[in-house]
């Protein structure tokens, strides 16, 4: 039976939540959840990893069981997350860390690695999105342009669009506990939570531009990278995983038959090929 810790820790004057497990020696793997979820997301990835890694779950400023300033009182953007989250791994004490990248976990991530090359050691990317190939039609379009409207903004904080995320390219939706959509609506209609998910919405385009960035800090470090995709995502499309091949020709790629949130659906496959990727190249 594997422990998992449910801590907190005080950045910057701003309670944050994580969920840790492991040995405290072993390498380190950080998951970064995506939107509208929180750490809640790895509850069973944690336990897969925990006896050969140090693994550690954090929520976001805002989200899950973290503080949740209203959006009067902080200035929501992916570069405060970044900022906030290495915080975190700071005041945790992990000078080098794999980064487990998934939906908004990938802006954030990517930001860290992207400043601290050299503390990165390996990278895991689940549906998390670094290229303009990977942006599907519709909504991610108009989420990487910026032009997302007032209604647009309200439709994709309700119960429906979150339901959607999990079950849209599931090919067996029974294989989806109904749990994951009701917590994650529960955190989100809490007061002043929506109006925070939005304001991250809305700063979304500002990711875009770091694309290039991101690519460079790619090719320069070739950091080990594992794409392992929900290949029927129709917000991150499958192409968005195999663009990173273009920057690091090493990069496994597998792409699987699931939607936004393969955890759910493939978790002993996403497991399996992250204990092998790492098992690989922290070794080498």
């Amino acid at each position: 039976m594997v422990t998992v810790h449910h801590r907190y820790a005080t950045v910057a004057g701003h309670r944050l939540f994580h969920r840790e497990a492991g040995p405290a020696d072993a390498p380190a793997i950080v998951l970064l959840h995506g939107f509208p979820t929180s750490s809640h997301m790895f509850r069973h990835l944690i336990p897969a990893l925990a006896d050969r890694y140090h693994v550690v779950a954090p929520d976001y400023l805002g989200a899950g069981a973290s503080d949740a300033p209203p959006t009067g009182e902080f200035a929501y953007t992916f570069d405060a997350l970044a900022e906030l989250t290495l915080g975190l791994l700071d005041e945790l004490g992990l000078g080098r860390f794999a980064l487990y990248i998934q939906d908004f976990g990938a802006p954030v991530g990517l930001r860290i690695a992207a400043a601290n090359p050299d503390r990165v050691t390996a990278i895991v990317t689940q549906n998390g999105n670094a290229y303009v190939e990977g942006l599907g039609a519709g909504l991610p379009q108009k989420l990487a342009a910026g032009t997302l409207s007032e209604d647009d903004l309200r439709g994709m904080v309700t119960l429906e669009a979150t339901k959607a995320q999990y079950l849209d390219g599931v090919p067996d939706p029974s294989l989806v506990s109904p749990d994951v959509w009701i917590h994650d609506q529960a955190l989100l209609d809490r007061p002043g939570a929506a109006a925070i998910q939005q304001a991250l919405l809305a700063d979304y385009h500002h990711n875009i531009a770091l694309y290039p960035k991101f690519h460079e800090y790619f090719r320069t470090s070739r950091v080990p990278l594992l794409a392992v995709w929900g290949g029927n995502d129709e917000i991150f499309i499958a192409d968005g995983a195999r663009a990173y091949g273009r920057d690091l020709p090493d990069a496994e790629i597998h792409l699987l038959d699931s939607g936004h949130f393969a955890l759910e659906t493939h978790l002993d496959a996403i497991a399996g090929y992250i204990r092998g990727f790492l098992g690989r190249v922290l070794r080498g």
